[in-house]
């Protein structure tokens, strides 16, 4: 990755920060988009791992990842809850370095 896409995806990615309870942290949905995920699902398995490496490394796993609660619009117009974490800087550093190495944005 050049130098240049790298420091694009480091703009993108400060700028989905966001403040939770006075914690600087990022959305894991956004977060997914961003890296190149397009399923929740693949997603939803790296943030686990990200979260067993934060335990082994004896950190509070509940303050680096705050499951929350997020509201999507559906295609009908109606909108429903769907699991969400906010996630600390560590957080997501855990998450890249669990995340799908052959996809560029994590590699």
């Amino acid at each position: 990755m050049k130098t240049e896409e790298i420091i694009e995806l480091f703009r993108q990615f400060e700028s989905i920060a966001n403040e939770y309870e006075g914690v600087e942290c990022w959305s894991a949905r956004e977060l997914a988009k961003l890296l190149g995920y397009a399923q929740w699902r693949n997603f939803e398995n790296i943030v686990n791992k990200a979260k067993a490496a934060c335990e082994h490394a004896e950190q509070e796993v509940s303050y680096h990842f705050a499951e929350v609660g997020k509201m999507v619009s559906l295609g009908s117009g109606s909108e429903r809850e769907v699991s969400d974490y906010m996630l600390t800087r560590y957080a997501c550093y855990l998450v890249a370095q669990n995340g799908d190495p052959r996809k560029p944005k994590v590699a």
